[in-house]
């Protein structure tokens, strides 16, 4: 019995030495008193007085205690609303989220809306959600209550409202005029297009000038229009038109954002303005196209910068 008990603790000695970068092994830092018939068997003693004490009572290292696995391990609340929590903050965060809300509610009843073919509502219903889209997101910059969950909020809400609410919108236009399967398959590109539009730009570096492929707001509000104004276009141009403008939202064409287009000389905008006391439906088509293929010159521009 005194035996085993000796080699259990010669064991474990070699195992704490290992453990704290002491090579402890038995031929050569563990050397047993020789026995005598007179006497018992001793406790081997260390050829470095004091390691086996100290390695017996030390307190094993951080680095070497076992870890909880990822799912075990304790993980604190994330709160909402980053910084000072106060009433007057919450109350600013509350109205942010409130017109995201609103977006998307407004999204959800243009799709019912244009199940029973009001499809003219139903885009004005779209354009209302690019309005609260809008003004969610410049609330949340000019009150300071821009946080991680209002950019998930904002990214599921455009999911439902031009991801989702838009392609049933279209494709409610388009029903009777285009084949059904034609139309089908453009609602489904809008979506599909959407969805990776929206993934993308959440894992991307931000670019203060322009877009990286049409958003998915100004697409949505490109359609919504084209609705409402009731176009009087083939039915295949409208088909071809939608999947092009599908495309163009997972491009890499850089396209301009609204704030460049604002501060363009006065002059500019005199042109659509005065088209669209003429013929709303003719402007609204050509700056649509200009704006499309102001992203591939814009492209082959910088390339021939570079």
């Amino acid at each position: 019995m005194r035996r085993s008990s000796t080699f259990a603790r010669q064991v474990l000695l070699v195992r704490v030495g290992r453990q704290n970068g002491t090579d402890l092994s038995p031929a050569t830092d563990v050397v047993p008193e020789p026995r005598h018939a007179d006497r018992p068997l001793r406790r081997y003693r260390l050829g470095r007085p004091g390691v086996a004490e100290v390695a017996a009572v030390a307190p094993v290292s951080p680095a070497l205690a076992p870890s909880l696995p990822a799912e075990e391990s304790p993980v604190g609340a994330v709160p909402l609303l980053p910084g000072e929590r106060t009433v007057q903050r919450r109350m600013k965060f509350a109205l942010v989220n409130a017109c995201t809300l609103a977006s998307l509610v407004l999204g959800i009843n243009a799709i019912f809306v244009a199940m029973h073919g009001e499809v003219r509502i139903a885009a004005l219903l779209l354009i209302a959600c690019v309005a609260f889209d809008g003004l969610d997101g410049l609330l949340a910059r000019r009150l300071g209550v821009a946080s991680p969950f209002g950019a998930q909020m904002d990214s599921l809400a455009d999911m439902c409202s031009f991801g989702l609410a838009a392609p049933v919108v279209v494709y409610a236009s388009l029903a009777g005029e285009a084949p059904t399967p034609a139309a089908a398959v453009a609602a489904a590109l809008v979506a599909a297009c959407a969805a990776i539009r929206l993934a993308r730009f959440n894992v991307s570096p931000k670019d203060g000038r322009f877009f990286c492929g049409v958003p998915t707001t100004m697409a949505a509000a490109v359609l919504a229009l084209g609705v409402a104004l009731g176009l009087q276009l083939p039915a295949t141009v409208q088909v071809a038109g939608v999947a092009l403008l599908a495309f163009t939202m997972v491009s890499s064409f850089p396209y301009a954002k609204l704030a460049r287009l604002v501060k363009l000389p006065p002059w500019v905008w005199l042109v659509p303005v005065t088209g669209a006391l003429i013929d709303v439906r003719l402007t609204f088509a050509l700056v649509v196209v200009g704006y499309l293929v102001s992203g591939p010159l814009l492209w082959l521009h910088q390339r021939r910068a570079a």
